[in-house]
């Protein structure tokens, strides 16, 4: 499963069996960690997920911050809860790249807001995916 972690939403993707192809499934309003944790735990047995690719945001010159601190922190805080392998995947762009396929394709600022943060969460896992394959 993809993870897109944003302030205020998590964009969410999944990949299909054979670790090919990454589908954006749903953006989650974030409110406290506890609801937070339920609803993505919910979607991660639903869907039998074996493990996580969380987008890390660094920075443009590749250094952490505080953003970084608080996506390592709420992946260390679904650890306490559930024993999930984590695999931290470089997020610069992502939504800028996202965003700019859905200019492209003429979707209006609406549909582009209510599924921006899922298709990152996608080119978030599809980075990870296509890596896997390569390995």
């Amino acid at each position: 499963m993809g993870l897109d972690l944003g302030e205020k939403t998590i964009g969410v993707a999944v990949g299909d069996p054979g670790h090919h192809i990454a589908t954006p499934v749903t953006t989650i309003r974030r409110r406290k960690f506890a609801e937070d944790a339920r609803d993505l735990l919910k979607l991660v047995d639903d869907r039998q997920v074996g493990g996580l690719v969380i987008g890390l945001p660094l920075n443009m010159d590749g250094s952490e911050g505080p953003r970084c601190q608080s996506v390592r922190q709420f992946a260390n805080n679904i650890a306490k809860i559930r024993d999930l392998p984590v695999l931290f995947w470089d997020e610069r762009l992502s939504t800028v790249a996202v965003t700019r396929d859905m200019l492209a394709a003429d979707l209006s600022r609406a549909k582009r807001a209510r599924v921006v943060d899922q298709s990152a969460a996608a080119f978030i896992l599809q980075g990870a995916l296509d890596r896997l394959q390569r390995a």
